[in-house]
């Protein structure tokens, strides 16, 4: 059976978008994320308005809106989310040790003998810990880890700073961070801060770093095939995006 495609891919007026309304720097309500920007320029390549359906990030998201008909594209989902069809990745990133730079800590790795005595603070996803907190675990560190919820209490703004804010607070010595949102609130901290990609890349089979695609209702080939066109005619504009967001960019 062949698919209906969006209404923009095949140049129709509508480009329905599916982003959390708060969740900076990747999007908001005010449409200042580098996600909001992103899928300004999709639009603008289709020829199509934008429509946005808000809806936090939280639990079946892909559910609660690709596969309800909400919208026809997500943006920024891990290239091997099986519950979408991805494009081709156009960026890739990854978790980074943050540290106030006066403090000279110059971490680099999860091996560092050091995070055994230092204060450590790791997001939380929902009821889990970010992947680099089983590297830390498999070394039995764990009661000087403080977790740092990723979506914050409802309402509250800018959830993501928040692990950055104790970094410059002192209230933990070093922070391992998701590398778009340690690079964004790096940038407006009120004291200098390191950033620094964690090493290795990979520990047990778990991954620290990621390709990340934009997301179109399972099986819709077509609409895929347009927006990788896009990101490949548009991949110095993005890349430039990416970068005045802070965005750590691995090769």
């Amino acid at each position: 059976m062949l698919l209906a495609l969006p209404a923009a891919a095949v140049g129709g007026t509508a480009l329905r978008v599916c982003a959390d309304p708060n969740n900076m720097p990747f999007s908001n309500e005010r449409g200042e994320g580098f996600e909001n920007k992103l899928a300004d320029l999709i639009a603008a390549q289709l020829g199509a308005k934008l429509e946005y359906t808000w809806w936090s990030e939280r639990k079946s998201y892909v559910r609660n809106t690709l596969d309800q008909g909400r919208c026809d594209l997500l943006l920024g989902v891990p290239s091997t989310l099986d519950s979408v069809t991805a494009s081709r990745p156009y960026y890739r990133s990854t978790y980074v040790f943050v540290s106030r730079r006066g403090a000279g800590l110059h971490v680099v790795s999860l091996a560092d003998p050091r995070l055994e005595n230092w204060r450590i603070g790791i997001q939380v996803v929902g009821d889990d810990y970010a992947p680099p907190a089983y590297a830390l675990a498999h070394r039995g560190i764990t009661k000087n880890v403080t977790g740092f919820n990723l979506f914050g209490e409802y309402g509250e703004q800018n959830p993501s700073g928040k692990i950055i804010e104790a970094v410059e607070d002192g209230a933990v010595d070093v922070a391992i961070v998701w590398g778009p949102a340690a690079g964004y609130f790096a940038k407006l901290a009120k004291v200098p801060l390191e950033v620094t990609p964690v090493s290795p890349p990979m520990f047990l089979a778990v991954p620290f770093t990621y390709d990340i695609s934009l997301g179109v209702r399972k099986g819709d080939e077509a609409f895929k095939h347009k927006l990788d066109g896009i990101l490949d005619s548009q991949a110095q504009a993005i890349h430039q995006l990416l970068s005045d967001y802070g965005v750590p960019q691995v090769p």
